[in-house]
C-alpha cells in the first residue's frame, strides 16, 4: 500500500495559479469606473442621445391586442376584438407579448388595451405601447422575427 504524501508547497502553488492576477482585477475596476464616469458626464451635461433612429413617415399601422394564453400560446386580435391569429406556439410574438405584459404590470396599466404596430418609411417595424410608453424595435431581431409581425398587417 502506497503512502500518499502531502506537499504543502505544491497545494499553495496550484491555488496561486488559479487566482485572478491582481493587475487584471485593477484593470477591470478601472474599466468599470471609467464607464461610470462617462455615463455620469453624459447625463449631467445633457448630452444629446446617440443612435436614435431617424424620424420617418408612417407607411402603415395597425392596432393590436395581444393576449397571452400560456407560456407559449398567444392570441392576436384587432382593435374590434376580431381574432387575427391564434397561435399555440407563438414564438417571437409570444416573447414580445410577454415583454408588453411585464412593462404594463410594472406601471399598473390595463393589459387589454391595444398596442400599435407601425411600419416606417425607413424600414423600421415597431410595436408601440401608448399605455406604458414602451416601444419594441422589431426589425432589430432579424428578418424572420420581423416577418412574424409583418404578417399581422395582411390579416
Amino acid at each position: 500500500m502506497k503512502h500518499l504524501s502531502y506537499d504543502r508547497e505544491r497545494v499553495f502553488d496550484t491555488r496561486q495559479d488559479q487566482m485572478i492576477p491582481r493587475r487584471l482585477l485593477l484593470a477591470m475596476g478601472l474599466l468599470a469606473l471609467s464607464a461610470l464616469a462617462l455615463a455620469s458626464y453624459a447625463s449631467l451635461t445633457n448630452r444629446p442621445l446617440e443612435g436614435v433612429p431617424a424620424a420617418a413617415a408612417v407607411i402603415r399601422e395597425r392596432a393590436l391586442i395581444l393576449q397571452g394564453n400560456s407560456a407559449q400560446a398567444v392570441t392576436v386580435l384587432d382593435a374590434n376584438g376580431k381574432v387575427l391569429a391564434d397561435m399555440a406556439h407563438g414564438g417571437f410574438v409570444t416573447v414580445v407579448q410577454n415583454a408588453v405584459t411585464t412593462a404594463r404590470r410594472r406601471q399598473g396599466v390595463d393589459q387589454a388595451l391595444p398596442v400599435r404596430l407601425v411600419e416606417y418609411a425607413n424600414g423600421r417595424l415597431v410595436l408601440e405601447d401608448p399605455a406604458s410608453g414602451e416601444s419594441f424595435e422589431l426589425y432589430a431581431f432579424g428578418s424572420d422575427n420581423k416577418a412574424a409581425f409583418e404578417r399581422l398587417f395582411d390579416k
